[in-house]
């Protein structure tokens, strides 16, 4: 990168999450007019990039995996912000939203990520390869956290409809951290090694010979980092509105809501994955897809069991039998895709292709 185009990144990711911060400002607890939404949504767009790149500098200075941990765990923070905004006075309209935003992340991460990914590392090398260790205990626990929180509820019997009782809920919330911090142990200390990126003989990646970033500019990304997380919840929550009457007008299931939404907050997951992939990096890109994928779950299922306590209305987590038959499709293609630890353009497109039976479906189920 340039110096001059470094310059020009330095600059607009330093005022945009600022921007975008006071625009929240002047707007909260406005009625908005029409031109008004759109400056909000360019904004929350800007916070999204620059939320990103801070992300990244931040990865650049502490490292994989550890940098992927960094971005999982910001995205989940706008995830559980948005789902709680919305569902705080909502009452029985918002019962689904939690399942369906979560929902959503999943097959996003799992297939829209992934296969884009692993896509792009194809085309790029012809063979995408990764650590089908590493990879394969990440896409397990999705799929354990995926079952317990979003398809037992469905066939539990204590309570009427797919909901769980409250002592259920409380156990699936203990048991969803707990996996999730064991996760992140064995990520971060244990096996390591496991999910780092794997080197092919004679290449180098280019983060090998950029330097990377001081402490001061790494404490600085974090703290715009912060700033461009709490823009991007509060800007989604300004616009939310705008997007459930237009969900309602054009006649589209609620689920539609939850779908937006996850493809706002992952937004940067995306960006961030398919650059790591064309610099061959796919591990980092699995990394961020199923990092973001458990942390969606492992987090956000236990901060909406606590939040369940002061919101009014049920909360709906059970899946109906599409969303099923979407969830075990997609966890049987991963395990494919992952054991052998190489894939094709193969593999990236059926991914692909699930993603894209999941949104058409979402449209019209």
């Amino acid at each position: 990168m340039s110096s001059s185009t470094a310059t020009m990144t330095r600059q607009w990711t330093t005022w945009g999450p600022v921007v975008a911060a006071l625009a929240l400002v002047a707007a909260w607890g406005r009625d908005l007019p029409g031109f008004a939404v759109g400056f909000i949504a360019l904004c929350l767009i800007a916070a999204v990039l620059a939320a990103v790149h801070h992300a990244e500098v931040i990865a650049h200075r502490v490292g994989e995996p550890y940098g992927s941990l960094v971005l999982a765990v910001a995205v989940t923070v706008i995830e559980v912000g948005l789902i709680v905004s919305l569902m705080v006075g909502g009452g029985e309209k918002t019962a689904t939203y939690a399942r369906d935003t979560v929902f959503a992340a999943v097959m996003i991460t799992c297939n829209g990520i992934v296969g884009l990914s692993l896509l792009v590392g194809a085309l790029r090398n012809r063979i995408a390869v990764f650590n089908a260790e590493g990879s394969g205990g990440a896409l397990a626990t999705v799929c354990t956290l995926a079952t317990m929180t979003l398809v037992l509820p469905t066939f539990t019997t204590s309570h009427p409809g797919p909901e769980f009782s409250g002592v259920q809920l409380a156990f699936a919330a203990v048991a969803s951290l707990c996996l999730y911090g064991v996760f992140v142990g064995v990520q971060t200390v244990r096996h390591r090694d496991y999910f780092l990126p794997v080197p092919r003989p004679g290449q180098d990646s280019e983060d090998d010979h950029a330097d990377p970033p001081t402490r001061r500019d790494a404490w600085t990304s974090l703290g715009l980092l912060v700033v461009a997380l709490v823009a991007v919840v509060g800007n989604a929550k300004l616009i939310s509105p705008t997007i459930e009457d237009g969900v309602q007008s054009a006649g589209l299931p609620k689920a539609v809501v939850g779908v937006v939404i996850a493809l706002m907050v992952l937004l940067p997951e995306t960006l961030a994955a398919v650059r790591a992939a064309r610099r061959d990096r796919v591990q980092t890109s699995l990394n961020l897809a199923y990092g973001s994928a458990i942390a969606s779950i492992g987090l956000t299922i236990p901060a909406i069991a606590l939040a369940s306590v002061w919101l009014s209305g049920p909360l709906i987590l059970g899946l109906g039998p599409l969303h099923m038959v979407l969830l075990v499709l997609t966890g049987v293609v991963s395990a494919l895709t992952v054991v052998p630890g190489r894939a094709t353009l193969l593999q990236g497109s059926v991914h692909l292709a699930i993603f894209a039976a999941f949104v058409f479906l979402s449209f019209s189920p």
